[in-house]
């Protein structure tokens, strides 16, 4: 995975409606089933629990299948995008104390992973406007950028795979 570079306020608007229309599904199809449910299998001396539930898990599965089937709508680009961005962070995140060790032994793809990291990280808490905690993450970007010149390395993400984290 590669970063690049997308539009804050096409990915906020995007990130909304889709936000929305997942919503709103869920609170059309569920009910519905539900009720198409307790018209055809219940009995009036009966709970209705479970078919509310199967309304539930069928009206998710119809969401996912959705969401799966327009993944690659140009609409859903920068929500995808970010998504899968945030996965790969996560599959770093499980895997940082190991990677921070390598670093202090100087391991190149430790350090590749890591600008990743911190890169990805920035670019989400900008496209999410966490400011927060963007002064600690800026001062841990700083600290491992030098440490990246030191080493002679790049500064650019675009060394970083995916299959880097196996290592480790």
């Amino acid at each position: 995975m590669q970063l690049r570079e997308i539009d804050k306020i096409r990915y906020s608007k995007h990130l909304k409606v889709i936000f929305i229309s997942i919503a709103s599904a869920l609170l059309i199809i569920a009910p519905a089933i539900s009720a198409l449910f307790i018209s055809l299998f219940s009995n009036p001396d009966t709970s209705y629990l479970f078919h509310n539930l199967a309304g539930v898990v069928i009206a998710a599965a119809i969401v996912a299948f959705a969401l799966n089937k327009f993944r690659h709508h140009p609409y859903m680009l920068e929500v995808v995008y970010v998504w899968e961005l945030k996965q790969q962070l996560n599959r770093i995140h499980r895997k940082q104390r190991k990677i921070e060790t390598a670093i202090e032994n100087n391991d190149i793809d430790a350090m590749i992973i890591m600008n990743f990291m911190y890169q990805g990280s920035k670019q989400l808490y900008e496209l999410d406007d966490n400011t927060i905690t963007m002064g600690d993450l800026l001062r841990k970007i700083q600290v491992h950028n030098e440490r990246m010149e030191a080493a002679g390395l790049s500064l650019s993400t675009d060394s970083y795979n995916p299959a880097m984290l196996d290592r480790f």
